[in-house]
């Protein structure tokens, strides 16, 4: 199982100054991934800024979103933004992709509300091909890319059944959400049901997320815990005390993981801290 690193873009106040030093660190320390988590209305940094800023100061490793709530985008500009970033990236890039809907005030663009989002993200994924295919954009003659951008891979987050046909017919596998690898096991098997009704002959990408901390504990909780509150006093609590604390839980989130047949594992930070890095790679690689 590979491990990926995610990027602090989801810590309130984030200093923006870190991401290029912070995915310098995690690519020298040997990790898969560098991955963002992020939403809108939170007074953190965007996917895509972020993962633009990892792509210019790497040259190795994975980049990806875990996931990026895509409908409150408008689909020819998010589509014509990652393949810049892929493209600058030398082609690194892999796109998490969910529908959202539980943090409407993320939804911040006219015309684009937070209602018919599967329906939504059935048409903005064929807008995305389209676009990447160089197809003419804005009712003119001209693509929005260059002649070379390749179609981005794809993973797909979510519950609802239609989440895994979705992930099946345009995705290379599926990522879970931040629960303990026990409670991630039925969504695993619904994601390689999905595959095989889907007549593929390969086997999806399996992707886990957890959060760690090996410093301040209670101030990482406190970071996880205001991150998701929009959702839910219940869920975020739940979520903050999941955060793996230390080598030793770090190490069993791995094994746990693994044991259930994860490709990948995505460990998120609930610090800021360039410290972190060096501390998990000391723990897990």
């Amino acid at each position: 199982m590979k491990i990926g690193i995610g990027l602090p873009n989801q810590v309130r106040g984030v200093d923006p100054r870190i991401i290029p030093e912070w995915s310098a660190r995690a690519e020298s320390a040997g990790f898969s991934t560098l991955a963002t988590v992020g939403r809108t209305a939170y007074p953190g940094m965007a996917d895509t800024v972020v993962l633009a800023g990892a792509a210019a100061a790497t040259r190795t490793i994975g980049l990806s979103s875990t996931i990026m709530l895509t409908t409150v985008w408008p689909p020819v500009l998010l589509a014509k933004e990652l393949a810049g970033i892929d493209g600058m990236s030398g082609g690194r890039l892999t796109l998490g992709v969910g529908i959202g809907g539980n943090r409407p005030d993320d939804f911040v663009v006219d015309g684009l509300p937070p209602e018919g989002l599967g329906g939504r993200m059935d048409r903005d994924l064929e807008t995305y091909h389209g676009v990447w295919r160089g197809e003419p954009v804005g009712g003119g003659v001209n693509a929005a890319v260059p002649a070379a951008t390749r179609p981005i891979p794809l993973l797909f987050g979510g519950l609802a059944p239609v989440a895994f046909r979705r992930m099946a017919t345009w995705g290379q596998g599926y990522i879970a959400g931040s629960l303990p690898a026990p409670a991630v096991v039925p969504f695993f098997d619904l994601a390689r049901q999905a595959w095989k009704e889907q007549g593929r002959e390969d086997a999806p990408k399996l992707v886990a997320i957890a959060y760690f901390a090996f410093g301040d504990a209670a101030r990482g909780r406190d970071n996880i815990r205001d991150y998701y509150a929009a959702v839910g006093a219940e869920y975020a609590d739940a979520v903050a005390n999941a955060v793996h604390v230390g080598a030793d839980e770090v190490r069993e989130a791995v094994r746990s993981f693994a044991a259930i047949g994860a490709d990948e594992l995505i460990l998120h930070p609930a610090l800021a801290d360039l410290d972190e890095i060096g501390r998990l790679a000391d723990a897990v690689l």
